[in-house]
């Protein structure tokens, strides 16, 4: 096991995967379903802050924190103290029949850091995707409506409302519908790839104009419909939208008399260097969805939505495991860690930071294309070539495999390669990650 809190850099003692890990790999792929989507043979076990180890012993500079579950990192002494008394006392006892003191604590808190003044209510659940099966009811129940607007390349889940609303992957959709009927896709504004072959600002925000004087008129009727989904930033391929889009949807939204539906999963809990991402923007939603580094990578979602949304009567909608006493301690304490050691303030100095030196390996990478993001969640968007953009899909799982034989555990998504390491990261840490990434781009370029 990992004892020190961090190691100053990474170990690989055997070339990944080692024997041990083979070994796993030959019993998993008889086991597991062929429908998981592994990004590289990381068989791990264990983890303290930003370092992984696998079973072979090489050691690993985790630059995706569990797929931003993980905020304040892997084992945070905090995190496990409060885990453990709470195992002492009780393990189960569901929330949705019953009551215990830290589900009404967690809630309290939850609803105090999330944007807007007004009175709150909370659904606790055990993931972002049923986060966002409760919004889609609640907000259907609440406005007697049917009909909802998503975005193209949104995530929000794989449950059957949640993807739904996504629009990301033809493969999660083919050979299983229909989907829940009602749902409109309308544009995200991609500006790196703007679908209507424009540049912001001078576009005048077409990607509105567009949902306004087209999909109002002829897709679907106004007054159908009951809210609007969106990630600030959207989780497949950090999407980042211009600065004044989300102040248009807000007042389209009220123009409509509709609700904003905010997916935080994984923007949310400190990630972007604000405890929401939506706040970069100064919009509030009327409903957040939160989950990902909520409870320090148990399970745990929550809907917090205006108390005067949440009306609906008992028996409605329940989960027996939503807001487990585990997960609700495990969020207690990731809460407090976040504050008392200013994580949000070292994701915006370290965000910046990593921001500044992408930037600059951008001048000699023509891989490059883009560059994104906010606090710690950080996209690199790879193209064959600048000028017209093609996506080096092939290129970013490359990238990955080669940053993780070198001991960098990055994640990619399409022609994206994402960096998302805890909120605890050092720049010593951040600066070491970098380097190898940098040298990962050589290698790949003098080769092509």
């Amino acid at each position: 096991m990992l004892r020190k809190k961090s190691m100053s850099h990474s170990k690989i003692r055997v070339s990944p995967p080692g024997p041990k890990a083979r070994e796993f790999l030959k019993k998993d792929e008889k086991l597991s379903s062929p429908s998981l989507r592994r990004l590289y043979p990381l068989v791990i076990e264990s983890g303290r802050d930003c370092t992984v180890r696998d079973v072979d012993g090489n050691e690993y500079l985790d630059f995706n924190a569990g797929l931003s579950c993980l905020n304040v990192g892997h084992c945070h002494p905090d995190i496990v103290k409060s885990v453990k008394e709470q195992l002492d006392n009780f393990t189960h006892y569901s929330g949705s029949s019953f009551y215990y003191e830290s589900n009404v604590r967690l809630g309290e808190q939850l609803c105090d850091i999330t944007p807007g003044k007004f009175e709150k209510r909370i659904f606790f659940s055990n993931s972002g995707t049923e986060a966002v099966e409760a919004a889609i009811k609640i907000l259907r129940y609440h406005y007697r409506k049917s009909s909802l607007l998503a975005y193209t390349n949104a995530s929000h889940g794989e449950t059957f409302g949640a993807l739904s609303l996504s629009a990301q992957k033809l493969v999660q959709r083919r050979y299983i519908g229909p989907m829940v009927p009602s749902v409109v896709h309308i544009p995200y504004p991609y500006c790196y790839r703007c679908p209507f072959g424009l540049a912001c600002p001078e576009c005048g925000y077409e990607c509105i104009s567009f949902v306004q004087e087209y999909v109002l008129r002829r897709v679907v009727a106004p007054e159908d419909v009951a809210a609007i989904f969106f990630e600030p930033i959207q989780a497949e391929g950090c999407v980042v939208p211009a600065p004044e889009y989300f102040t248009k949807l807000r007042r389209l939204a009220d123009s409509l008399g509709v609700a904003l539906v905010d997916d935080e999963a994984e923007t949310g809990i400190g990630r972007t260097g604000r405890w929401f991402g939506i706040e970069h923007w100064q919009v509030i939603p009327e409903v957040i969805c939160a989950a990902g580094g909520i409870a320090s990578g148990l399970p745990l979602g929550a809907t917090i939505c205006k108390v005067d949304i949440m009306d609906w009567e008992p028996e409605v909608h329940s989960s027996i495991f939503g807001g487990n006493p585990l997960s609700c301690a495990a969020a207690l304490a990731t809460l407090e860690v976040i504050l008392k050691e200013n994580l949000l303030e070292n994701a915006t100095k370290q965000g910046n930071h990593i921001l500044q030196r992408l930037k600059e390996m951008s001048s000699r990478h023509e891989l490059i294309g883009d560059v994104r993001g906010q606090g710690l969640m950080i996209g690199v968007e790879l193209v064959k070539d600048r000028k017209n953009k093609t996506p080096a899909v092939a290129e970013a799982k490359d990238i990955i495999l080669n940053a993780f034989k070198r001991g960098v555990a990055l994640r990619s998504s399409g022609s994206t390669v994402m960096i998302t390491p805890p909120l605890t990261i050092s720049r010593e840490l951040v600066d070491n990650g970098l380097d190898v990434l940098d040298g990962v781009f050589k290698e790949l370029e003098s080769g092509r």
